[in-house]
């Protein structure tokens, strides 16, 4: 109901209105003729339908509806009807020829309009004194002529103006949901990478001592109870996080670490699983507590978490080191193990080797997307004395 109430017009209901106004005005000008010099008859006032009707013509043909009023004027004239004014019958045309774009045809119709009525009434011997061009009939011309070329000029600015602002708000509509969709899409991204590191990393340690299980049953049932309990550990991580990641679903902060829990002071839980495994695992975290800001932390946990899953799924390192530091405003985190380097990563794509190995480009991938997103880096190679090196450089904090 406010919508249609606030409709604008349809455009022939302001033609019609013209059509109407235009041939009132001209017959009542006829039908008061002070001088009563002129005919007055039915055929005046056919031409005073006429006037109005060429205003139709002004969509699609608005300097032929100008050219056929001119024309129609002389030839009004010429017949001897009632004297209405040069100006006068063209208002309507002058004015709709301006609103649709043709000011100068317009401006220029007047013109000629006024120049040749100025003429007419001022030349000649025989001219009558009670028609004779006055200071006053001379400036109402003009008068006319400008209030009516400057009524379609304003009508068609503001209808322009109109029209501009709503492409506008368009356009920024289109913005406002394509940066929604960027946003939507980042994290869309963020979740696959954190989902990728969580499960990758606790289905790898629960792959590993389901096999060693596997290998102590009936041998070495110590052995293969504490392997379940890892496996089973490494299971009931796997489903906190997932939970915490639904969390995160349900109500997102963008500008915040994933989960907030999360960081380097994290990484002795990070490592166990590791180091259950048979690997000696050295970590050096000489990050003090607050030098981080929330989402770095975070960003260098997962990074730290990816690179370890990596270590044991294909390094088949005995030792590895976790060092983390912060020096001249940049975190500087390295995992560096003594497996077997790049030659466990042939084939693998992204020109990565051997703790990346066979299928963990999708983790370095996203490993080096955190790194990028947050303004740093990541490197991962064979180590200078043999073994694979995963290295980030990132901003200790994000400027606010």
């Amino acid at each position: 109901m406010t919508s249609s109430a606030t409709a604008p017009p349809s455009p022939w209901v302001t033609d019609v209105v013209l059509v109407l106004a235009s041939t009132l005005v001209v017959a009542v000008v006829i039908a008061a003729d002070p001088s009563g010099q002129g005919d007055a008859g039915a055929a005046a006032y056919l031409f005073a339908a006429g006037f109005g009707a060429l205003v139709l013509l002004r969509r699609v043909a608005p300097r032929t509806m100008l050219v056929l009023t001119f024309l129609g004027v002389c030839a009004y004239y010429a017949l001897g009807f009632a004297p209405i004014g040069m100006v006068l019958p063209a208002v309507a045309a002058l004015y709709a020829a301006a609103e649709r774009g043709r000011t100068g045809w317009a401006a220029g119709t007047g013109a000629v309009l006024v120049a040749v009525a100025t003429w007419f009434r001022m030349t000649g011997d025989d001219v009558d004194p009670s028609v004779a061009l006055t200071a006053y009939d001379l400036v109402t011309n003009v008068a006319l002529t400008a209030a009516a070329v400057a009524l379609g000029v304003a009508v068609r600015l503001a209808r322009e103006a109109r029209e501009r602002a709503a492409l506008v708000r368009e356009l920024t509509a289109e913005q406002e949901a394509h940066a929604a969709q960027e946003r939507l899409q980042a994290e869309r991204l963020r979740i696959a990478r954190d989902l990728h590191d969580t499960v990758g990393h606790h289905l790898s340690v629960v792959a590993l001592h389901a096999g060693v299980a596997d290998e102590a049953v009936g041998r070495d049932d110590d052995a293969a109870h504490d392997a379940l309990a890892r496996v089973r550990e490494a299971a009931s991580g796997t489903l906190d996080e997932l939970r915490a990641t639904v969390k995160v679903l349900r109500e997102p902060a963008p500008d915040a670490a994933p989960r907030g829990a999360l960081g380097l002071t994290g990484l002795d839980g990070l490592v166990a699983p590791v180091r259950a495994a048979g690997v000696d695992v050295e970590v050096v975290d000489a990050v003090a507590p607050g030098a981080l800001s929330d989402a770095i932390d975070a960003a260098a946990y997962r990074i730290a978490q990816e690179a370890l899953t990596n270590v044991l799924r294909h390094a088949d390192a005995r030792h590895v080191r976790v060092e983390a530091a912060v020096d001249d405003g940049r975190l500087r985190l390295s995992v560096t193990d003594d497996g077997r380097g790049s030659a466990a990563g042939v084939g693998a794509g992204a020109g990565v080797g051997a703790g990346a190995g066979v299928g963990a480009g999708a983790g370095l991938a996203g490993m080096r997307e955190r790194a990028s997103l947050l303004g740093g880096t990541l490197t991962a190679g064979d180590a200078p004395g043999g073994g694979f090196a995963v290295v980030a450089d990132l901003p200790a904090t994000l400027p606010r």
